[in-house]
């Protein structure tokens, strides 16, 4: 009797544990099954700013800082004590006034390609992130140092197929280490014409006014005007008359040598669109010059030199949120632009099946020896714009041969690159010069490293190259070369592989910088 119970209770717990198995398992699959559903749906778009990441909002108000560093002619509201008016008579020969602008890099050299590259991304930037900056009280800083370089470039085209490119010589300017403040040395012009093309920089430069347009559109009309005037007549000079200025004037392929000019008419056409919504631009990208340059579903990097993936990414904004200026056809067209950028993004993500072996350990998307930020700064740019298109447009996934991936995985790979940059690294040095507690002391830039009560001369300002004492000056907001593939990185003043900085690093780390501050969704059109 009492083995028979005992016997019986044991079969109704097994039973009872049996059946809670059951009902456990149910559960869990409802549950996975529940979430997988949520996790494969579109994340909600996101609203205005919202709360503020201090590590990238203060990253961000030092780096805006080095565009007032890099400033040419008679200052205005200068923030910056070690800085003084400069270059003044930039310009005279031609009875132009060229004294705005900024200077490259650590020298003294105003170089029109790269500048204008430094415009337009700072004003790609604006549009998709002005309202973060503005959270942060840096969108007039951004917009005062955007036209800082756009009163330049528009005084730089005085007619339509004259371009003054170069301000200065950079043989000269190369011989000299000396303050900008103390310059003495004869400031010679460079042009392209109908003579000498320069389809790569006159296209650049149309990129730059085009974008600009659309930033000042509304709070300075005429200006805005004036700016897509020169535009236009910069990208039908550029058009035109081909040929790259690195073939028309040898001597900058030295310093800023162009591979080719087919990028910069597309990615000026691009801007011509958004800027105009005009659709002989779109007929243009999606017609036999797409054919001819875009290089359709083949990954590039986004540079100073290459703007494929830019254009890419920016007319990927068509086929995200449409257009009524678009019609049927080049829409399916554009698509391939899109699926370009895709491209671009599954080359990035580190666990995509595409993804660039070109990383450092940590992984650092690296590319150069030389200024090793730029790339994947520039890359982490796009990403999170790319990723900020997904949520605003509701776009739940980006398929990467057969691996799916959410807009989440673009920014959390950007986050991966900013952070390295800021601290998160073998070195755990800031490569941004003034953010946290170690940085590079031995920046390769002129006015920073001479003390301002120094009286020097052209060539003994050299001593002051060669001091091992740190800069006097912090070139604050200097986003320097960086590291080896190795992640490592010397600290010297001569060292301006690894230490020079420049003003489209600067472009380019504002941009991704913004981004990150807080999250808001874009815009989805800039007219």
């Amino acid at each position: 009797m009492g083995e028979k119970s005992s016997s019986k209770g044991w079969c109704s717990w097994f039973i009872a544990f049996i059946v809670l198995d059951v009902v456990a398992l149910a559960v869990f699959f409802t549950v996975r099954s529940k979430i997988h559903k949520s996790d494969s749906g579109p994340a909600p778009v996101p609203g205005p700013p919202g709360a503020i990441d201090k590590k990238y909002a203060d990253a961000l108000k030092v780096a805006t800082q080095f565009l007032d560093i890099q400033k040419s002619g008679k200052l205005e509201d200068n923030r910056i004590n070690w800085r003084g008016d400069s270059a003044l008579d930039d310009g005279s020969e031609a009875k132009l006034d060229l004294s705005k602008g900024m200077y490259d890099a650590g020298d003294h050299m105003k170089f029109g390609f790269p500048m204008a590259f430094t415009a337009t991304v700072l004003s790609w930037s604006i549009l998709e992130y002005g309202d973060q900056m503005k959270a942060v009280d840096q969108l007039e800083p951004v917009q005062g140092s955007l036209k800082w370089i756009t009163d330049f470039l528009v005084n730089a085209h005085p007619t339509d197929n004259v371009l003054y490119i170069q301000v200065g010589s950079p043989k000269a300017d190369h011989s000299c280490w000396e303050r900008p403040e103390d310059m003495k040395e004869a400031r010679p012009l460079t042009q392209v014409n109908t003579s000498a093309p320069g389809t790569d920089v006159a296209a650049e430069t149309a990129a730059a006014l085009a974008s600009a347009s659309l930033v000042f559109r509304s709070s300075d009309s005429a200006y805005s005007a004036t700016l897509l005037k020169h535009a236009k007549q910069l990208f039908t000079f550029a058009d035109k008359y081909r040929g790259s200025y690195s073939v028309s004037i040898p001597e900058v392929q030295t310093f800023y040598n162009s591979t080719g000019y087919g990028d910069e008419l597309l990615w000026a056409a691009s801007w011509l669109f958004h800027a105009t919504r005009d659709r002989s631009y779109m007929e243009y990208l999606t017609g036999k010059n797409g054919q001819d340059f875009a290089d359709w579903g083949s990954p590039t990097w986004f540079s100073w030199d290459n703007k494929l993936a830019g254009a890419q990414v920016l007319l990927s904004r068509v086929s995200f949120f449409g257009s009524k200026d678009v019609s049927n056809s080049n829409v399916l067209d554009n698509d391939k632009y899109r699926e370009s950028a895709e491209a671009v993004m599954c080359g990035l993500l580190p666990k995509s099946p595409t993804a660039t072996t070109s990383r450092t350990h940590s992984g650092l998307v690296w590319i150069s020896e030389w200024n090793a930020l730029q790339h994947p700064v520039a890359s982490a740019f796009l990403a999170v714009i790319y990723s900020d298109y997904m949520l605003s447009s509701r776009t739940a996934k980006l398929s990467c041969n057969g691996r799916d991936f959410r807009p989440s995985d673009l920014r959390k790979f950007a986050i991966s690159q900013a952070d390295f940059v800021l601290g998160n690294n073998p070195m755990k040095m800031s490569y941004l010069v003034g953010y946290g507690d170690r940085y590079p002391q031995y920046v390769h830039h002129r006015g920073a490293s001479i003390p301002t009560d120094a009286t020097t001369g052209c060539k003994d300002g050299f001593k002051w190259l060669e001091s091992e004492q740190p800069n006097p000056n912090v070139a604050m907001g200097a986003l320097v070369g960086g590291p080896f593939l190795n992640e490592s990185f010397v600290d010297s003043r001569n060292n301006s592989m690894q230490t020079e900085p420049s003003t489209y690093n600067s472009a380019v780390i504002v941009g991704l910088l913004s981004a990150l501050v807080t999250t808001s969704s874009v815009t989805q059109s800039f007219t």
